[in-house]
């Protein structure tokens, strides 16, 4: 539904449009709309004689340039402050740099975190496959699973280790 009005002087018509329209245009939900309206990333917009919110289209420009930065990692307080800086004539390519390298940072510690989890889990693996299932006399708890995770360099033999079910161990 569109609705074309005067924007005073310049005569020029603007398309106006309900929040289903909004949504479609920018591949956003209605309800992820009203959230951004209450958080303050979309500006609540005027209404229509029926109530009706009643969006133009830099409506649909900020709603799909807060999708886009979420696509690169940016959280809503980070695109926020972007919207702030736009909204206020500021440049905003220094910022997003800054945004950027600081979640390229994070990715980084991540993957080392991940690389030691690895390293462990493999190496639980590796004692796993070296345990003798007889061995295990606990029924709550498999003997893999242990305060020390080292395998030692002197276990040669390779027994696979199974269990049938939680409480039943072999």
């Amino acid at each position: 539904f569109y609705t074309f009005q005067s924007s005073g002087r310049s005569r020029a018509m603007i398309l106006r449009m309900q929040i289903g329209e909004l949504g479609r245009r920018a591949g956003v939900a209605a309800k992820t709309i009203r959230y951004y309206e209450e958080i303050g990333l979309l500006e609540e917009p005027a209404r229509s004689e029926n109530g009706y919110r009643d969006y133009d289209e830099t409506a649909v420009d900020r709603l799909k340039f807060i999708r886009d930065a979420q696509a690169t990692g940016l959280s809503l307080a980070e695109i926020a402050s972007l919207l702030e800086m736009r909204d206020h004539g500021e440049q905003t390519c220094g910022h997003v740099i800054d945004l950027l390298e600081s979640h390229l940072d994070d990715i980084d510690r991540q993957i080392r975190q991940l690389r030691s989890t690895r390293k462990l889990l493999e190496g639980l693996r590796v004692r796993a496959k070296s345990l003798d299932p007889s061995d295990c006399v606990d029924p709550n708890r498999c003997q893999t699973i242990s305060g020390d995770t080292r395998v030692p360099s002197s276990v040669r033999k390779v027994t696979r280790h199974t269990h049938g079910s939680p409480t039943a161990h072999s």
